[in-house]
């Protein structure tokens, strides 16, 4: 992001904290609980929203050489995507032609060639059939009709999007739609791979969506965990489209007060969600970017999966004693500008998020199970949120959400 667009957000979030406001939608909505429990509505987001929906599947520091792959299974499509020879960003089905057993057995990796584990056929990492085990008894020989199914794939802004169907599209710009000069900006494309973790949690995929959306809940939730570093319930915002940016003041940013606004950095001033539409949450701090892609259980609605990648950004120190520490980071009070590193990064979403935020989000989930609620309110200052479901039953072609009214 440029340095002006940067000095404006910066702006914004210590107007926000001088007057003590949040984000601002206009009026509290009522959320229709069976949302998160229906077992109709979920088999209807589930083809609309992940079987035919581009899916994002990581960034292009996840495969940065020719050879390295990566593969996932959280969308109905095993997908194996590879960097070929060329460079060259590609998907597959992540099956064998022969009788369907997976080739990429491993979460990431590198290799030119993929050996089917069940006969031994071969593959090479741009989807041709290079060997059929015993070819003369089997009786094919290596026929182009048997090489991997190809998926539809494209790589931009350092994103690596792929279609499960082989008869989708693929369209970056479109899915970003004005967002594109944002994301451009921040180079996601020189990020580097740090590591994974996997967040199971018994709770519908939209209500752990709905964690990203609002920091209302930070000084009673993260009582002695975030808030120690962040701003409650202030904070900045703005709309792309079904997409947004969501910036959340640090406790640092009071610091910047005493500097010259030309060495403001917006990183170091805030913690920056942009949410893609319709599972995509990627988080920007000081040195390091966690890329959380969310998705339902089709077969349980009141089950979720949260996959999170973290990454090094270009910018990063290398050293890890320069990054900031686990116990730094909630001890800081922030008042510690020092990078934070993958060990800041993954604390974060294992204290803050997965024991506090999915742990609560489960006690959700039971209320919504229960019945007893007929609705969820969504606040004026949870706007982040209130977008969210407002394009996703937009998608799914349901009615608005209704406006609370008291009286």
């Amino acid at each position: 992001m440029n340095q002006q667009d940067q000095i404006e957000i910066i702006r914004e979030i210590i107007d926000a904290i001088d007057n003590d406001r949040a984000v601002d939608s206009g009026a509290v909505v009522k959320n229709p609980t069976s949302v998160f429990r229906c077992r109709d509505l979920a088999a209807r987001e589930w083809q609309a929203l992940f079987r035919n929906h581009p899916q994002l599947v990581g960034l292009s520091g996840d495969i940065p050489e020719p050879g390295n792959y990566i593969t996932t299974n959280y969308f109905g499509t095993p997908v194996l995507a590879t960097r070929d020879a060329k460079g060259r960003f590609r998907a597959f089905v992540n099956a064998c032609r022969h009788r369907g057993a997976p080739l990429g057995m491993e979460l990431r990796g590198k290799q030119s060639r993929f050996v089917c584990g069940y006969h031994a056929w071969t593959y090479g990492n741009d989807g041709k059939l290079l060997g059929v085990a015993n070819e003369k008894q089997f009786g094919t020989g290596k026929q182009s009709c048997l090489n991997l199914v190809e998926l539809p794939a494209q790589e931009k802004y350092g994103l690596l999007y792929v279609h499960p169907s082989p008869d989708g599209e693929v369209d970056i710009d479109a899915l970003v739609g004005d967002m594109a000069g944002e994301l451009a900006s921040w180079e996601l494309e020189k990020t580097r791979y740090l590591a994974d973790d996997l967040i199971d949690s018994k709770l519908n995929w939209k209500l752990a969506q709905d964690i990203f959306g609002e920091n209302y809940h930070v000084k009673a939730l993260h009582r002695d965990t975030l808030n120690r570093v962040a701003y409650s319930d202030v904070s900045t915002y703005r709309e792309f489209g079904r997409n947004h940016r969501f910036v959340v003041p640090v406790r640092y940013v009071d610091t910047l007060r005493q500097k010259p606004e030309n060495e403001w950095n917006l990183l170091e001033a805030s913690v920056v969600v942009y949410h893609l539409f319709p599972n995509v949450q990627f988080v920007l701090v000081n040195g390091a970017v966690s890329l959380s892609r969310i998705y339902p259980d089709p077969n349980d609605p009141a089950h979720s999966y949260t996959q999170n990648t973290y990454y090094r950004t270009a910018t990063a120190s290398a050293v890890d004693g320069e990054q900031l520490t686990d116990k730094k980071l909630y001890e800081s009070g922030g008042a510690c500008n020092m990078e934070w590193g993958e060990s800041a990064l993954e604390e974060l979403f294992d204290t803050t998020a997965e024991q506090e935020d999915f742990w609560m989000g489960t006690h959700l989930q039971r209320t919504a199970d229960s019945d007893a609620l007929d609705h969820f309110m969504i606040g004026r200052n949870e706007q982040p949120v209130e977008h969210f479901h407002r394009n996703y039953r937009s998608a799914l072609n349901m009615p608005p959400l209704e406006e609370f009214r008291t009286g």
